[in-house]
């Protein structure tokens, strides 16, 4: 059943001249038929290059929202439109607007992980592997609003040295891991070198070696002459770690990374979106031209490192 599910779906893929981008928290079987997977910034990048007419983001709303925004000719869908991003539901533009108000001479970065609306009254959006390079690039004078991931904002604000305003907002699944969790892991694989995402509250950052992206967790562990790996974030990162590093082992920090909302996307809901074209993901003209203004900063900024 499901090789013919997979069928169908390629079949409408070359039909519709459709691409498939899947972010790396998603299910195995969903990274696998993907045409791209990468982190928040790679599948930004792969949306605004794409001469397809349809994409398909197999992610979250949010996603599916700066794809539509950096895209705005072509059909954007996500298979699945009860998957959101509880993180950024945490701000409205109402709440940025009145922070905004407070501090009428600060320069807001907001996470991509926010709602377009946000994004529209930002002036610079990035990801968790450029967020520490656009702040860097902006004058060190100025107060920054850093909306809406206070643990991220942390750790750019540890790094850049700049005076930020952090809003209160965290993604519920990197808090629901311990320090206590990943000290145990550790003291099972001591040879294992620890990557942690930068949404991960203090205590478990600071159990890591290292605090990367998705994407960045990639690409160290190809390069790294390390054999084992315990990594701090999403689980779905795991399956392509391994299929990327099959002489590598990788551990979970904690059995309790698990994104509910990544994992709403399965294959038959893929072909439904393909059959039906379910979702469109539409943002006003008006706010999309506002936002696309931060995020073409956001894309255009390459981590450095």
């Amino acid at each position: 059943m499901t090789v013919s599910i997979i069928e169908k779906i390629n079949n409408l893929k070359k039909k519709k001249n459709a691409v498939i981008l899947a972010h790396n928290y998603q299910s195995a079987e969903i990274q696998d038929i993907a045409d791209f997977t990468g982190d928040s910034l790679e599948l930004s990048r792969k949306a605004a290059d794409t001469s397809a007419d349809v994409i398909v983001f197999c992610g979250v709303l949010f996603m599916a929202q700066t794809a539509a925004i950096l895209s705005p000719k072509k059909t954007v869908l996500l298979p699945d439109k009860t998957a959101g991003c509880p993180m950024a539901d945490m701000i409205t533009a109402k709440q940025l607007g009145e922070l905004k108000q407070k501090y009428p001479d600060a320069v807001v970065v907001c996470y991509v992980n926010s709602p377009a609306q946000v994004k529209a009254i930002s002036d610079y959006c990035c990801t968790s592997s450029n967020a520490v390079d656009i702040v860097n690039s902006i004058d060190a004078k100025k107060k920054i609003i850093f909306v809406p991931d206070k643990n991220l904002g942390q750790v750019v604000s540890e790094r850049t040295g700049r005076d930020m305003v952090l809003w209160p907002g965290y993604c519920p699944t990197h808090i629901f891991a311990t320090a206590d969790d990943v000290k145990k892991i550790q003291a099972a694989h001591p040879d294992a070198v620890t990557l942690a995402h930068p949404e991960c509250p203090k205590p478990v950052r600071d159990c890591a070696d290292e605090l990367l992206s998705t994407g960045q967790m990639l690409k160290y562990a190809g390069k790294s002459d390390k054999k084992e790996f315990i990594i701090a974030t999403e689980m779905g990162i795991i399956h392509t770690l391994k299929k990327q590093n099959p002489d590598k082992t990788f551990y979970p920090a904690s059995e309790k990374f698990i994104c509910p909302n990544m994992k709403k996307i399965t294959l038959e809901k893929v072909l439904f979106s393909l059959e039906d074209n379910k979702y469109i993901i539409k943002v006003p003209q008006d706010i999309a031209q506002k936002a696309k203004s931060a995020l073409d900063k956001m894309v255009a900024v390459l981590p450095k490192g």
